[in-house]
This record gives structure tokens, C-alpha cells and sequence, in this order.
């Protein structure tokens, strides 16, 4: 990095440790959104610079002031003046409603986010933002200034509890004139915009979903799909992968990946189908803790034979009325030739059909948290140690024996009496080490 002009080289001595201190304390005031005071310092020292003749020093901070120049004309203007203050306005439409907070710190304007409470369609929208308001600070700093397009019921008390828990005074104000109320408005059409875009991607779902049901003849509506895909190396570090799409989009807190336990199945697809769907719909049927509600479609990576296996595998758990359709690549795996497997009959889309296309971004959604949740699995098996096989090493036991050989192939090579002279590894435990590696 220090190569690239990342790093200043603290750890080998290339800049003095009274530099790098100023070089952190300009950091903080910059994330404190200070960067005037920066700007006024660098100016200093590069005028400083050029009076000692330094015009390479001079020339590094001057293009440290160009960049300074440019992130701050890149900030959004604070037309109300605020310092520290979260504004907060909600608009509702349909039974839905966003939340539009936009964030102000240190007299600049942070950026602002979406949220989409779930609530009762009859909800009124001061309850909603009260309700809102109650939670978000739960696990957040709290600026000193909360602003509000709606009066809420529960005002007096939440700032109560959100001034003991900063340990400062925090105030709730209601927006109803001036430059604040101008930055609500702004904020109420974000809020808008936004939640007019998710109410016209649930209605672009629900009219994919019924088309997916058009052309399957399902006799149930779809509400909730979920996608099967396994992953694995010859067998090694096999992963079954579970991801949901409902009317919002993807479901990703009912995403789920499982390790494969039975051994014979880690390298038999067919196998691993089976265990998965076992193992996910068994707790649902026994309504064991913190299982997932049923889906209205299960859609499975493979092709016939995956679909007779998940079919089978379902019918035994009892749910005969739980639709599946399984989607095969062609013959050159080619996307856009795909066949689909559904209650004994084969299925094809029109290339440019955009259930196609719907279908597809399910199956490569499934395929891609598959492929991660393995290569994460790989990675894990990577970096353990070959020590972590031997029963009786413990983490104490094994962190001496990395210290005194330096890795675990040299306690491989290592003799007996060796392995004996390290502290807390009797003869005992020496033998059982020394016998994994040699026998």
C-alpha cells in the first residue's frame, strides 16, 4: 500500500510517529465532517512548504486541498442549518407505507434511507412514524435533534428514553414552517417515490406470479416461492442452498444453506435434494421452533430425476398439495433454452418471455447463494488446522504446539520425544499425535 500511495508507512518507520498522529487527527475531523479546518491546515503547511523550498511536499499537499475541494462541492447544501438531526417523514398509500429518514450531521446532509414498516392496512400514519421512531434508535446513536412530519402520541415519553440512553438532551420537534419544513416536504416526496417504485415492483410480481400459474395450471395463487440449488466439489464441502421470492422481492431473512450430514449424500445430487427438503419441511410439519411458514411453490436446479426426488420426498412428508417445477438447461447449458418439469409434463418458454426471464433471476439467485455458501464452507475447511482432526487437542494444546514447531507440518515431521518435550502435552497425548500422523 505504501507503494501505491495508501500508506504512509507508520509500522517501518517511514513517517514520524508526531506525522501520523496529525495524519489520524485530520481523519477524525474529516468523518466529523471538520474538512474547512483540514482545508486550512494543509493550505498552512503547503505554504510552509514552499518557503522552505520543499515544492515536492508542496505539490503532495496541494493535490490533497484538490481533492479536499472536490468531496466537499459534492455535499448536498443544508438549506435548513441543521447540525445534528435525522429527519423523518412518512407518506402511506394502498395500506403501504415508506419512511423517508435523511440524515444531518456535523451541518451536512449524510445521505437518507427507505424503510417499509410492516403494519395494519388501517394503521393510521402518526401511529406508524410513532411506532417507527420507538424502534429505529434501538440500536443506533441518537443526534441531539429529531424532526417529524406527523405528530406522534408517544413524544414526550421516547424522548425521555432516548435522552437517558445518550446520556444528552434529545428534542422531538414537528416540523410547521421555515426551512424545515421545506426539508419534510422533500423528504415526503422521497417517501413517495419510493414507495410508488415498491408498489409497481409488487404488482410487476404479482403479475409474473400469476403467469408463472398460468403456465404450470397450478390451482393455487403464489404469494411465496422458494428455490432449491445444492453445490459441491466431487463431493467435498457439499451445501444445499434455500432462497425465497415473494411479492416484495427477496425474502433474504428466509434465506437458509445446509450442511450436508449424511455421508453418502455428499456426493449424490439426487441424495442431497432429498436430505434438504427433508430436513426443511420435517420441522415445519412438527412446527418446531423458529420454522418457516410453507411456500406456494417450491422450484427446483435440475431436471427430471431432481423433480421425482423432490415430488417423492415431499409425498412423504404429507404435502401432495405443495406445487414443484424443476428447471433444466439445455443440452449445451445454454440460458434461454431451458426445460421445465411440472407433474409429468415438460414445459418451454419463448425466449424473449419475460416468466422466463423471472424465472431464470430466481434460479441464478439460488445458484449464486449455493456457489457462496460453499466457497465459504471451502474456505473454513482451508484454514483449519490438521491438529483440529485429533481428538484430545484442545485449543490450549494445540496453540503450544504451533508456537514451538511453527506449523502443523512441522509437528508432522516432528519425533516422538519431540512432540513429549512440549509443554502440556504429556506422553500420553505425544503418542496419540505422533500415531494420527504416522500410522
Amino acid at each position: 500500500l505504501y507503494q501505491i500511495k495508501r500508506c504512509s508507512g507508520p509500522c517501518v518507520g517511514y513517517v514520524t510517529e508526531s506525522d501520523y498522529k496529525q495524519t489520524v487527527d485530520d481523519a477524525i475531523e474529516f468523518v466529523s465532517g471538520k474538512s474547512r479546518k483540514i482545508q486550512k491546515s494543509l493550505s498552512n503547511q503547503m505554504e510552509k512548504a514552499s518557503e522552505d523550498l520543499d515544492f515536492e511536499k508542496a505539490a503532495i499537499l496541494r493535490d490533497r486541498i484538490k481533492s479536499l475541494n472536490i468531496i466537499q462541492s459534492s455535499q448536498r447544501i443544508n438549506e435548513a442549518n441543521l447540525v445534528e438531526a435525522d429527519v423523518i417523514a412518512g407518506y402511506k398509500e394502498s395500506g403501504k407505507t415508506c419512511i423517508q429518514v435523511f440524515f444531518y450531521r456535523s451541518k451536512q446532509n449524510w445521505g437518507n434511507q427507505a424503510f417499509f414498516p410492516k403494519h395494519d392496512p388501517e394503521e393510521n400514519l402518526s401511529d406508524i412514524i410513532n411506532s417507527f421512531v420507538s424502534q429505529f434508535y434501538e440500536n443506533k446513536s441518537v443526534p441531539s435533534s429529531i424532526i417529524l412530519s406527523n405528530e406522534i402520541k408517544e413524544k414526550e415519553l421516547i424522548e425521555k428514553t432516548l435522552t437517558q440512553k445518550e446520556g444528552k438532551q434529545i428534542t422531538i420537534t414537528i416540523a410547521k414552517k421555515g426551512t424545515k419544513l421545506k426539508v419534510i416536504n422533500q423528504a415526503i416526496n422521497n417517501a413517495k417515490d419510493s414507495l410508488n417504485r415498491k408498489l409497481y415492483e409488487s404488482q410487476n410480481n404479482r403479475d409474473l406470479f400469476d403467469a408463472v400459474s398460468k403456465k404450470f395450471n397450478l390451482e393455487t395463487n403464489i404469494n411465496l416461492v422458494e428455490v432449491y440449488d445444492n453445490s459441491h466439489i466431487q463431493g467435498t464441502n457439499s451445501v444445499g442452498a434455500l432462497i425465497t421470492y415473494g411479492d416484495e422481492g427477496f425474502v433474504k431473512k428466509r434465506y437458509r444453506k445446509f450442511n450436508i450430514k449424511i455421508q453418502k449424500n455428499s456426493q449424490d445430487d439426487y441424495g442431497m435434494m432429498k436430505e434438504v427438503l427433508n430436513r426443511r419441511f420435517k420441522r415445519a410439519v412438527q412446527e418446531k421452533d423458529n420454522y418457516l411458514t410453507f411456500p406456494d411453490l417450491v422450484l427446483i436446479d435440475g431436471g427430471k430425476g431432481q423433480y421425482s426426488v423432490a415430488r417423492e420426498a415431499m409425498n412423504e412428508l404429507g404435502l401432495h398439495e405443495i406445487p414443484i417445477v424443476a428447471i433444466a438447461k439445455g443440452k449445451m447449458r445454454n440460458s434461454g433454452n431451458e426445460t421445465f418439469f411440472h407433474n409429468g409434463r415438460e414445459f418451454k418458454f419463448e425466449k424473449n418471455d419475460p416468466t422466463l426471464f423471472f424465472l431464470q433471476r430466481l434460479r441464478d439467485e439460488s445458484h449464486r447463494f449455493a456457489i457462496s455458501a460453499h466457497r465459504a464452507k471451502r474456505k473454513k475447511g482451508i484454514s483449519k488446522s490438521l491438529l483440529d482432526q485429533i481428538d484430545g487437542i484442545g485449543s490450549i494444546r494445540k496453540r503450544a504446539l504451533l508456537n514451538h514447531f511453527g506449523s502443523a507440518r512441522a509437528v508432522e515431521s516432528a519425533s516422538l520425544d519431540e512432540i513429549k518435550s512440549v509443554d502440556g502435552v504429556e506422553e500420553k497425548v505425544a503418542k496419540k499425535i505422533y500415531n494420527f500422523f504416522h500410522e
